[in-house]
């Protein structure tokens, strides 16, 4: 399989376009060394061995995706026709703005697939209609439910005789639902169906993608542990750091994010002896880990973990 990180950064992008912190000032004032981001953007080969037809996957849909298909060669329209995508299916990890806001992006009239719990799309449904401009395309928009797994399994091998495809399963982290969701909505939604990771697998290979990691289930520790590639939160280094950097009162856990530091962060909690790779991404912009000489960005890649960027490509 070949990933592209087309964004990695939290929502707001680095830097933040009213964030006045150490890490955005620094970036502005080029007086640390650092890299801007765009927000995190996943784009994934679908059918890696079928040269007839390119044929890509999204992983939710950034704020910032008009500006990364652009940027990205691999996803610009097919020749000969007026009207047309390589990029046939859209993934939703979540209904959070920083998830689905791109979506609008791709309403120009064209058709294409979109997967989901079925609670993310009763959301997207019954309070964001402004979403209902994709019914439009012809053919339009399709809406697809997501497979759910509890348990690390092997996935069913696709018939090889098709055109390769990679095999996708929702796995629960046990998040919470977005704040603009309404409480008579909210009580009739399925709570495992608001935030999931996916397993993606494609010929014995497995790829791991949690963008947002609550931990509030320990469940996504065995299929970390079984994946050979994992694409994992990183947006917070301490639990208290929006508060410490003057930008909120909520800590990085009661925003659905594991820490990256401290005995009960991230670095601790990854499961020990997992031979495959782990990369960072949906880094905030007040992390310090984006400061590339730092102290934070040396700790977590001698944990082990690659700290994404914008551009990377991955190939199992």
């Amino acid at each position: 399989m070949r990933i592209k990180i087309l964004g990695s950064a939290a929502g707001g992008g680095f830097p933040q376009w009213n964030c006045g912190c150490r890490n955005c000032t620094g970036l502005r004032k080029s007086t640390i060394k650092a890299t801007p981001r765009t927000q995190t953007q996943i784009a994934v080969d679908a059918n890696p061995e079928y040269t007839q037809r390119t044929h890509w996957a999204l992983i939710n849909a950034s704020p910032d995706l008009r500006t990364q298909i652009l940027r990205t060669p691999e996803l610009a329209p097919i020749a000969s026709t007026s009207n047309s995508t390589p990029i046939y299916d859209v993934f939703l990890t979540s209904a959070d703005v920083d998830s689905i806001a791109g979506l609008l992006h791709l309403r120009e009239f064209q058709g294409f697939r979109i997967h989901s719990t079925g609670s993310v799309r009763r959301i997207m449904d019954e309070e964001n209609s402004i979403f209902r401009v994709l019914g439009r395309a012809t053919p339009p928009v399709q809406w697809y439910s997501l497979p759910m797994a509890t348990e690390f399994s092997p996935t069913q091998v696709p018939d090889m005789r098709e055109a390769p495809k990679f095999q996708v399963r929702a796995v629960p982290v046990g998040g919470d639902f977005p704040d603009y969701v309404g409480e008579k909505l909210r009580l009739r939604l399925n709570p495992s169906e608001s935030v999931v990771a996916l397993d993606l697998e494609y010929r014995g290979k497995r790829i791991f993608v949690a963008p947002s990691l609550p931990g509030r289930d320990g469940n996504w520790k065995k299929w970390a542990l079984g994946s050979d590639l994992v694409l994992i939160d990183g947006t917070f280094w301490n639990d208290d750091e929006l508060r410490r950097a003057g930008r909120g009162k909520k800590t990085a856990r009661e925003m659905g994010h594991i820490p990256l530091s401290g005995p009960d962060g991230l670095l601790e909690q990854y499961p020990k002896g997992s031979k495959g790779r782990k990369i960072l991404l949906h880094i905030n912009n007040t992390n310090p880990i984006l400061i590339e000489d730092g102290p934070e960005h040396r700790a977590a890649m001698d944990a082990g973990f690659e700290i994404a960027y914008d551009g990377m490509e991955i190939q199992l």
